[in-house]
């Protein structure tokens, strides 16, 4: 199993746009990659500016097949621009 989780400020401004982006990614992970388990947008419902998304894949390799996607492409060119500040986590699972 693989995890990533990500941290997410994004700029005031671009809140809206920048949800609509991550949802399609999300949406396209979950239907169209077999290898991505779960991949979830949650939002701090004190401030909407914080994002996380927490991702779960196959394994590596599934991530790394997730990156190679249309629609990582496009979340990547479209929403990173909107962001503040970005920190990514990778986690293993170590129980059975």
């Amino acid at each position: 199993m693989f995890v990533l989780q990500v941290n997410i400020r994004i700029k005031p401004e671009s809140v809206d746009d920048f949800m609509q982006r991550a949802l399609e990614n999300g949406k396209a992970a979950r239907t169209t990659e077999p290898g991505c388990k779960q991949f979830e947008v949650l939002v701090d419902p004190k401030d909407q500016t914080r994002i996380m998304l927490y991702e779960v894949y196959k394994d590596e390799a599934a991530f790394e097949e997730h990156q190679k996607g249309a629609a990582f492409k496009k979340y990547v060119a479209e929403a990173v621009p909107l962001l503040a500040d970005r920190v990514r986590n990778v986690w293993k699972r170590v129980s059975p």
